[in-house]
């Protein structure tokens, strides 16, 4: 799911809640209209501010049934018709459960006229509402906006049928950019090239006569690339956890995620982001404040360091720490001497290393302050990545971010960990920070690539603190 289909998924929750609200004011207005009291004269005090406190309470339950019934899937094509099916049941249902709880305390307000009329209201708002965000949504489709770029896989029927329906039908939010009908050592040898010339950011196979090997060879290929697969659902006859099955045509198209972060999975670790580095920035400012001060005075030059790193998808960014290393020997387009610090630290690579494969680590650095030292025993030097998390560079939890030099000498199968932002913390870290070996901490970022959720990234930031105090092999 792309990140236009995230926003137009995300944004329901609180227009849902707003048509809700919207919904109810108005059938208090008609209720204590002169022409309605005049029909049906009211025998009952009822205080706009007090009901308005038990609207806004019921609407956060209409949207627990609104998420129940459907509303807020994050697979398949919406349709209308079943938009307004779903949208009629969780109303109803809303409506009935409202009804029974007024029952048993009738002090909230005993109106059944204003309860029918809100139902009336709130199913004609609401859908007229998530009509609109459909045809927008759509007309983003038709503009090429926001769709998925495919490359199609397969010559027969199948591939006939899906082909003809995505390309008729906009709304889907796919176009075929590339077909291959031949499958063969060639085509994989040129795929990356197609890939990057035709933006392709979906694979789709429709072709039952590949073999298992090509199927897998497609899968791993996604994965390295950072693309979903999908397939058509009589392909394999194997599972996977993480999968997703869409209708097209009629025909089922099973969808293999590279990770179960997708979705509202991906919105809520979003959310968690942006709060938790909100707090931990109003809560650790004062140790961050001493911290600046204490680098600032043990050796001139800026107090924060901006490292380049890669990111998810292989996108570069900026990571911020404090400086922990002497001005003459710091590594970036800030400090302006380049070339001999690299020379210098290619040097202690070779004397010194002690972690094999494509990322290093320095046993006792020579270029480390006295400062430096401290703020990395206790990962001090860390704490500006909080901005990194607030500014969407990178997630609180997740595979650790490496610099592009270390990147380029990564295997095929190690480019799996760019499917998600790296984090601040992660497994490999709870696991024995920078003293793993690479291939170590690529086994434990995939494990939790593949088995994400909210509860272990909750784990993982328990345990975080209680790792700071375990002795390193290099500082």
């Amino acid at each position: 799911m792309n990140r236009v289909e995230l926003i137009f998924r995300a944004i329901l929750v609180p227009l849902d809640y707003l048509m809700l609200v919207a919904a109810a004011w108005l059938a208090y207005l008609i209720r204590f209209d002169e022409a309605v009291v005049g029909f049906r004269a009211v025998i009952y005090e009822l205080p706009f501010s007090e009901y308005i406190k038990v609207v806004a309470i019921s609407s956060f339950l209409m949207l627990a049934i609104f998420a129940w019934t459907g509303l807020y899937s994050i697979t398949g094509t919406r349709r209308v018709l079943d938009e307004l099916r779903k949208i009629l049941v969780a109303c109803s249902t809303g409506v009935m459960i409202i009804i029974i709880l007024f029952f048993f305390e009738r002090e909230l307000f005993s109106s059944r006229f204003i309860i029918l009329i809100a139902w009336v209201i709130s199913i004609v708002l609401v859908a007229t509402m998530r009509f609109i965000v459909l045809k927008i949504e759509r007309a983003l489709f038709k503009k090429g906006i926001g769709i998925h770029r495919v490359l199609l896989i397969g010559k027969n029927r199948t591939a006939n049928t899906l082909a003809a329906a995505i390309n008729e039908n906009p709304e889907f939010g796919m176009r075929i950019v590339e077909r291959v009908t031949t499958v063969d050592d060639s085509l994989f040898k040129k795929l990356p090239k197609v890939v990057q010339l035709k933006q392709i950011n979906e694979i789709l196979s429709a072709d039952p006569t590949l073999t298992r090997l090509q199927h897998v060879r497609f899968i791993e290929f996604a994965q390295m690339h950072h693309i979903d697969f999908k397939y058509a659902a009589d392909i394999f006859d194997s599972q996977s956890n993480n999968v997703t099955i869409r209708p097209i045509a009629g025909i089922p198209i099973v969808e293999m995620r590279r990770t179960a972060l997708y979705g509202w999975g991906r919105i809520l670790k979003r959310t968690v982001d942006i709060i938790g580095s909100l707090l931990a920035i109003i809560a650790f400012s004062p140790i961050m404040i001493v911290t600046a001060i204490a680098v600032r005075l043990e050796s001139p030059g800026p107090v924060i360091f901006k490292n380049k790193r890669v990111g998810e998808k292989g996108e570069k960014f900026n990571v911020l720490k404090f400086r922990s290393m002497k001005q003459e020997y710091s590594i970036g387009e800030q400090f302006g001497n380049t070339e001999e610090a690299l020379q210098y630290e290619q040097e202690l690579i070779e004397k010194q290393s002690i972690k094999e494969g494509p990322v290093y680590k320095i046993k006792d650095d020579p270029r480390v302050t006295r400062v430096g030292r401290v703020i990395r025993k206790f990962s001090l030097d860390e704490f500006p990545q909080f901005f990194n998390v607030l500014k969407g560079d990178i997630s609180l939890v997740g595979p650790r971010p490496h610099q592009p030099r270390e990147v380029n000498n990564y295997q095929e199968h190690q480019r799996a960990v760019l499917n998600i932002k790296p984090g601040i913390t992660g497994l490999s870290q709870i696991s024995g920070r920078s003293d793993l070996e690479f291939d170590e901490e690529v086994r434990l970022d995939m494990y939790y690539i593949e088995n994400w959720s909210l509860l272990l990234d909750f784990y993982i930031l328990f345990k975080t603190p209680l790792t700071l105090f375990n002795k390193r092999k290099a500082v």
